[in-house]
């Protein structure tokens, strides 16, 4: 089939590498445009627009999709489909209408719970137990389309974002693989999605990842790895009389009991307003990942100690 992707981040890769392997014809890349990062603010190009470079795909990165100029490049491919993986800006009308077969969506959620941009992240945040990736045929509504196929995929009680994401992400290109399948035998049918049940996976906002120890221990777990390893969820701790920011990668709930945000022991165990928190892997501002027992010798820090 004749295929237009639209990506950018890591998550898509998989899935591009997967319908090249499957000998479909991609006939055009869309990616975010190159952005300055690093601290010679270098041009870094996306996950997607790499790959589909090293394929030989043409890559485009317009600012907006929107405009006649845009639809009739866009038209040009002459696409059967159009393939859709974290690509970042909004399809108009004349882009979902262009390819013959319409645009299909992959999602890292069970529809139509966690519609949005951070499906994985907010999934873990409110202690989901169940999640997976679908494949969705695209409308104007945000992650409103029917759903042509699934996979389910438990979430584990310590799992970090990283992780799961990256499971997802493979699960995901095989799933549009057999999507892209089954609509070229036309045996693809869709499903809408259920009326109830719907929430939003909003952006994920740095503001929102200092750590409230006033909230239940199961809280804060699922909120230290909901947010591992980015953007990471902190604390502040007084070391050497100064607030030094520790992101916090891995955690474990634990026995324990004491005021909001106390370190009960040597072993990095803190108390939350209901159970207590170990924490397993930290990051202090500007160091390595290490273990919570190599930031406790460093930092000095005893039992009573009160982090913020």
């Amino acid at each position: 089939m004749r295929v237009v992707f639209l990506g950018t981040p890591e998550f898509a890769v998989p899935t591009l590498s997967e319908l090249v392997a499957r000998g479909h014809e991609v006939v055009a890349a869309y990616t975010r445009e190159p952005a300055q990062a690093g601290r010679g603010m270098a041009e870094r190009k996306s996950p997607v627009h790499e790959t589909a470079a090293k394929f030989g795909i043409a890559v485009h990165h317009p600012k907006s999709l929107r405009g006649e100029e845009a639809a009739a490049l866009f038209r040009s491919h002459a696409a059967d489909v159009a393939v859709v993986v974290a690509y970042g800006l909004i399809l108009p009308k004349t882009i979902l209408d262009a390819p013959a077969l319409g645009c299909l969506n992959l999602h890292g959620s069970l529809l139509p719970r966690w519609r949005g941009a951070a499906p994985i992240h907010r999934a873990i945040m409110a202690g989901d137990k169940e999640t997976g990736v679908m494949v969705m045929k695209m409308e104007a509504g945000l992650d409103t389309g029917p759903v042509g196929l699934a996979e389910r995929v438990a979430i584990a009680d310590n799992v970090i974002t990283g992780e799961l994401h990256d499971k997802l992400m493979l699960l995901g290109a095989d799933l549009m693989g057999r999507a892209l399948a089954a609509l070229a035998r036309g045996s693809l049918s869709f499903t809408p999605q259920a009326a109830q049940g719907v929430t939003y996976a909003n952006k994920i906002d740095k503001r929102e990842s200092k750590i409230d120890w006033s909230r239940k221990a199961v809280d804060v777990h699922n909120h230290i790895r909901g947010l591992s390893p980015f953007p990471g969820a902190w604390f502040e701790a007084q070391i050497d009389g100064k607030p030094v920011r520790v992101k916090v990668l891995r955690s474990l709930l634990a026995s324990g009991a004491g005021a909001p945000g106390q370190l009960l022991d040597d072993q990095m165990t803190v108390a939350a307003a209901e159970g207590a928190v170990k924490l397993i892997e930290v990051q202090r501002a500007g160091a390595k990942a290490m273990s919570a027992g190599e930031f406790l010798r460093g930092a000095k820090l005893a039992a009573g100690s009160k982090f913020s």
